[in-house]
């Protein structure tokens, strides 16, 4: 105690920045003078953007930074205080409603975080206090310290270090399914030494401040009786913030709340992300530098034909003594100001609303998506982030998380080979036993092998494991019996309906528990012959087919990633064996040699050539008891060592695990529904498909091969801790050699690749793998001339190798790799595609984040889109993603289109007014135009427009492919700007030959400017509105109805609007459409301007030759 208070005064390591201290129930320790508890941060989860508070000026921040918007803002700005031609409506209505329709749009999509957070928020905890037990929601955690108790498949509402637990062994079982996709049981313990009694302990927890790694370390203080014992905290005793309470009850004690939980730092800042539409800012900048060109023209034009004798103040305009004392550089300026308020409708400031509204409303044709509908959980596609619609079609980088998301967690047991003869397991219901022979030596293509082996292999399948059975109502003996009578060895003579239904109806009374899905998959096999019973007080019970049978069990050898095998030692009423199961390439070298060769041939089919499944090999050896004598002896002596007590315990399983029996293999499969299928049409669309996971690599290696990520002609090419360890040569520089040898390999010996052809059509496929200490050395290295080396080289063979995997990444690794693709040359769309919270930050950081399944619905408002099944990717990407991009590609062009065919004529028309800024429209259609006469039919276009069937392109992944934005390039956008000049010069010179002859009416009057600008504008609105019509494959009433509803709109709105309303009849189209209509000349001019327009198109549609298998559609 005195050495606390010293470390306390001399400003010991309770008083490091690089700690916290932690009272356990808000307790101060008994040696404290004057208790003042800590201030941490709440238990609140914030992904949303905005509050009530900041969303106006945040909103219209993000708003203003568009060039589009704040051009317009300057406008408006400008016409409500100089003198200008148009009214300052015609600028702020527009520009009003844009911001309108965002702010709500946005508002809407963030409405829906806050509702996901509050679903986090608001769950109900218990929560002890006072020794009572309280029932309060999350967010409402006072702080760091507060005790906890949490039930049976209750979510833990923070990071916890458990105190207690309801079972007899102080353990408790949690899945992470909603974190890391694993629906597997993982085992943590309680801090030892604690009281029972909560209400009396006092302690403190002295631990790490709140960092993104996942592993913990700290330690506890116990106060009792005038002793402080202190017990060292480790990953085992903390429960994460997000996982679920299996099997157990337990009380706990906060250590991280709110953003300051380990999964919510692993989540990276949530950015703004924008779409490659955002982009079209160089666009914007050609138009406004045409803008500002034609406003010069003007001006200049206008002060030089001023300058002539006469002309600078006729006779019927006189100037004003105000206007002749004005300085001429500020009425210079002011109709400079005045022509770029007239043109200024060539910014297409309404297509920035029509993007908005095609996103908002796009993203529930793919929420409506039927066929994204999933019946297990009830719910379909879910669209976060609209603004990303289109970036869907434009992927070239998917990076793919492993467990939960290439695979299901939910190991189905496929086959085994025993003794050499392979047994496929089949549907009960099709056979008459439960395993069916499929192959076999030649000789002995039918027969099986002997009872004994069968038998035997059974028998270590279910009790070679460490699972568990769950606590439940136990099966009735009537039924026990029924079973026992049923079946019958391998069930050869039993009827298979009856196994099947017996087996099914005894799985549903007990439940396993395992730290591997795949230990429950072979227990569960092997129920074709012996049924796993549980284990109490170091006894394992078996029921057979004659009675329950029971084993001693004296030894787990437990499995690690080093020895790649676990092992038990259990001891019958006769023997006493050792059953082994692991990787081939681990239990081979460790039995006899004549027997490797008949299970060799179905562990390499089924692992990796053909099959893809996960294999293990099932070995045993009879001990004696001298050598049991032995093994108990070592491993005890290895057990109480309290330095090298790894290395000991690992000499003794080595020693123990040698001259073993091969009996056979398994094999299991854990792949997502169609996951090969999608992973192939993804790489047959031209993207690169990496598979980012914490795994280790033998097991996602056969995922990426049962994924058909690698195939059989794969090479591949390994940079992991086993390749770069050399007793002779120190890391870096082996690190440095392999890279060089790989990218010669990959890089300089690879055939050139022909655009358009992807690279595993070459000679040679290579497959990269990468681990995450490897990964550290290439982003880490020690000098930055390295580092930039090393990042190059290993970003060029990755680009060249059909799919790469890196096993063994920690979370925010994940979100590095993801960056530095991202930030390569070219700047690539990437996707990043997860199924919980330690996936985040790589969804974050990717162009377009999803996750996928049920397992992660808690980090579904972190992601731009959310789909029950992998399988769904596929259509999510080459239909709708593709669809999306042509469409709001042509929907961009289109609008500069439009907007430079409704400015040009009015551009001419100064030519001949004497650069008066007199409007060529009236105010009504220049507010309008944008607005309501060519909105709709666009829109509608964006949304529905299939230029390609959905089949087709599901069937065709190579359709997918559109080059780098290829249809938001100069070249397209140039095109449509000629058609647009070309259009524009149409239609004013067109009608402007048509008014060579002034007598255009019966009667004999003439027609005045404002007939001749509504002429014009008649044939604009029809020529665009049509040039629409032309584009359009994909027709449904929807289009009929707008398109042809606009142009009738267009001309009931010019009828009324010029008269026919008596309160309107004072203002400056009074029946001027309808004179207009009443001259046949205007009709004809009318109709032979649009068709002049319209012409080459209709010829290049006419004459096109079909390109490609598909060109019908």
């Amino acid at each position: 105690m005195l050495r606390r208070r010293l470390n306390r005064l001399l400003g010991g390591d309770e008083r490091r920045v690089d700690s916290r201290t932690v009272y356990v129930g808000h307790r101060s320790s008994p040696d404290s003078e004057g208790f003042i508890p800590p201030k941490f941060c709440d238990n609140r989860i914030v992904s949303s953007k905005y509050t009530v508070w900041n969303f106006l000026p945040k909103n219209l921040f993000e708003q203003f930074r568009r060039i589009a918007n704040f051009y317009f803002l300057i406008i408006f700005l400008v016409q409500v205080i100089v003198d200008t031609p148009t009214s300052p409506v015609t600028s702020g209505l527009p520009l009003f409603f844009v911001i309108t329709v965002t702010a709500i749009k946005q508002g809407y999509e963030d409405w829906l975080r806050h509702k996901a957070d509050n679903e986090v928020n608001k769950y109900l905890v218990t929560v002890l206090e006072d020794g009572q037990r309280i029932r309060k929601e999350s967010e409402k955690i006072k702080q760091v310290g507060d005790v906890v108790e949490v039930e049976e498949d209750e979510t833990f509402p923070c990071d916890l270090i458990l105190l207690q637990s309801s079972r007899d062994d102080d353990t408790c079982f949690v899945t992470t399914a909603s974190l890391d996709g694993e629906s597997n049981h993982k085992t943590h313990y309680t801090v030892p030494d604690t009281e029972k009694d909560l209400e009396s302990l006092s302690a403190t927890i002295e631990c790490e401040q709140p960092q993104p790694d996942l592993y913990f370390v700290g330690r506890m203080h116990i106060y009792k009786n005038n002793q402080e014992p202190i017990v060292s905290l480790g990953p085992e005793n903390l429960l994460l913030k997000g996982a679920t309470l299996k099997n157990t009850q337990k009380i706990c004690v906060a250590v991280y709340t709110g953003m300051e939980t380990k999964m919510a730092l692993n989540y990276q800042g949530k950015s703004q992300k924008r779409s490659v539409v955002e982009s079209i800012n160089a666009f914007l900048l050609v138009y406004l530098c045409i803008l500002v060109s034609k406003a010069l023209v003007c001006t200049t034009l206008k002060y030089v034909w001023q300058g002539k004798p006469g002309q600078d103040e006729p006779w019927y305009n006189e100037k004003t003594q105000r206007e002749k004392d004005t300085n001429l550089y500020l009425k210079m300026f002011t109709d400079f100001l005045s022509f770029m308020v007239l043109f200024n409708f060539i910014i297409p400031v309404s297509m920035y609303v029509t993007v908005e509204m095609q996103k908002f409303l796009g993203s529930f044709f793919i929420t409506w998506d039927k066929d994204f509908f999933d019946n297990e959980i009830k719910e379909g596609a879910l669209v976060n982030t609209s603004d990303l619609n289109e970036e869907l079609g434009q992927v070239e980088y998917v990076f793919t998380d492993k467990t939960g998301t290439l695979t299901q967690n939910n190991m189905e047991f496929i086959e085994c080979c025993i003794d050499g003869f392979q047994y496929k397991h089949r549907d009960a219901s099709s056979e008459l036993d439960g395993f069916c022979v499929t192959d076999g030596p030649v000789s002995k293509l039918q027969q099986k092998a002997g009872r004994e082996k069968e038998e035997l292999f059974l028998r270590a399948l279910c009790l070679c494991h460490t699972v568990q059975v769950k606590e439940s109502t136990e099966p009735c003996l009537d039924q026990v019996d029924g079973l026992n009578n049923q079946v019958d060895g391998l069930g050869i003579d039993g009827d298979g309906l009856g196994i099947d239904g017996a087996l099914s109806h005894l799985e549903e009374q007990r439940g396993f528990i395992a730290s591997s899905p795949d230990e429950i998959a072979l227990v569960k096999g092997a129920m074709y012959g012996f049924t796993f019973l549980g284990l109490e007080s170091k006894t394992m019970k078996i029921l057979n087919r004659n009675n329950d049978v029971e084993y001693e069990l004296l030894h787990v050898l437990n499995f690690d990633p080093v020895r790649r095998r676990m092992s038990v030692i259990v001891r019958s009423s006769s023997d006493t064996l050792l059953f082994c199961k692991g990787a081939d390439s681990s239990i081979f070298p460790r039995v006899r040699q004549e027997e490797v060769e008949r299970i060799r041939l179905h562990v390499e089919r089924n692992a990796t050539l053909q099959e893809g499944y996960r294999t293990l090999c099932v070995a045993y050896k009879l001990l004696s008891a001298g050598e049991y004598a032995q093994a108990d002896a070592g491993l005890r002596e290895a057990r109480l060592a309290l330095q090298d007590r790894e290395e000991k315990l690992m000499a003794v399983y080595n020693q123990v695990e040698t001259g073993m029996s091969l009996i056979g293999a398994t094999a299991v499969e854990d792949l997502q529904e169609e996951a090969a299928e999608t992973m192939e049409a993804l790489q047959g669309a031209g993207m690169k498909v990496w598979v980012l996971t914490g795994d280790k690599m033998e097991t996602a290696k056969s995922t990426c091969y049962a994924c058909r990520l690698f195939q059989k002609s794969t090479e591949l090419l390994e940079l992991t801790v086993r390749t770069l360890d050399d007793e002779n040569r120190r890391r870096e520089e082996k690190l440095h050699d392999l890279l060089l040898d790989y990218h010669k390999k990959a890089v300089q010996d690879a055939p050139p690749v022909k655009e358009g052809v992807t690279s595993w059509s070459s000679s040679q496929d290579y497959g990269f793998i990468v681990d995450g200490a490897s990964l550290s050395m290439i982003l880490n290295s020690s000098s930055d001339s390295s580092n930039s080396r090393y990042k190059n080289l290993f970003l060029q063979i990755c680009q060249n190798c059909t799919a790469v995997l890196c096993c063994r990444m920690a979370p925010l690794q994940k979100a590095q790799i993801v960056k530095m693709v991202k930030n390569s040359k070219g700047s690539p769309i990437t996707l990043s595609i997860g199924d919980g919270a330690n996936d985040v930050s790589m969804i974050l950081e990717a162009h377009v984040g999803i996750i996928k399944g049920k397992e992660g619905r808690q980090a579904v408002r972190n992601s731009d889109y959310a789909i029950p099944k992998l399988k769904h990717l596929k259509k999510l990407l080459l239909a709708h993603g593709h669809l999306y991009y042509v469409r709001i590609a042509h929907l961009v062009q289109y609008f500069f289109y439009k907007n430079l065919c409704f400015i040009l004529p009015q551009f001419l028309y100064q030519f001949f007014c004497g650069y008066s800024q007199q409007p060529l429209y009236d105010a009504a259609y220049l507010t309008m135009y944008n607005i309501c006469f060519t909105s709709m039919p666009i829109l509608a276009y964006s949304l529905l427009e299939q230029h390609i069937c959905i089949e087709v392109l599901l069937d065709n992944a190579t359709l997918y492919e559109i080059a780098k934005n290829a249809m938001l390039r100069w070249r397209p956008f140039l095109y449509w700007t000629v058609l647009g000049l070309f259009h524009g010069l149409l239609f004013f010179f067109g009608v402007w030959y048509l008014f060579y002859n002034p007598a255009l009416q019966d009667n004999g009057q003439v027609f005045g400017n404002w007939s001749y600008g509504t002429i014009v504008f008649t044939v604009l609105v029809f020529t665009v509105t049509l040039k629409l019509a032309l584009d359009t494959r994909h027709w449904t009433w929807i289009n009929h109805f707008v398109i042809w509803g606009s142009l009738a709109f267009y001309v009931f709105f010019s009828f009324f609007w010029g008269g026919i309303i008596p309160f309107l009849s004072q203002q400056r189209l009074y029946f001027v459409f309808a004179n207009m209509l009443s001259s046949v000349s205007a009709w004809l001019v009318i109709i032979l301007l649009i068709l002049l327009s319209l012409l080459p198109e209709i010829l290049l549609v006419v004459f096109r030759k079909p390109r490609g298998p598909h060109s019908r559609q």
